[in-house]
């Protein structure tokens, strides 16, 4: 039966039939990997968004050969643009999940999974809040 109250137990059915605990050591390990499962979905993130930005500033470099008017057909489909719509689909896939091991209602999953994603921001993301960023509108008349 599925609980529909956060619980306290450790005896949980993860994500599928065949992860279950029935005693400490299986439900510490169980935590350990949610843990570690959403430090890397931080890692991952930052991954992906680093990608996309680089694919950005080489997607933006001017190129003398390429005309005006088609220099944004050839930047719709790049292989950059195409890693980093993998990237997300990959990194949504590990979000949900987290998302469906929160769902089993187990208070210390629900912990372990934010905890992981804590340390994971802090160690792989928190740069990012700490850069500035500068946006300059070329239109006058903004």
């Amino acid at each position: 039966m599925m609980h529909m109250t956060l619980y306290w137990g450790i005896k949980v059915t993860l994500l599928f039939d065949s992860w279950k605990t029935d005693s400490w050591p299986s439900y510490l390990v169980s935590l350990l990997a949610c843990c570690l499962f959403s430090a890397f979905y931080q890692y991952m993130e930052d991954r992906r968004i680093k990608f996309k930005t680089l694919a950005v500033a080489v997607n933006n470099t001017p190129s003398q050969g390429v005309p005006l008017l088609g220099s944004s057909k050839l930047r719709r489909f790049s292989s950059a643009k195409f890693a980093s719509a993998i990237l997300f689909g990959f990194n949504s896939a590990i979000g949900y999940l987290l998302m469906l091991a929160v769902m089993s209602f187990n208070g210390g999953v629900f912990l372990a999974i934010v905890a992981g994603l804590s340390v994971g921001y802090l160690l792989f993301r928190f740069e990012d809040e700490q850069r500035v960023v500068i946006v300059e509108d070329p239109c006058p008349c903004a």
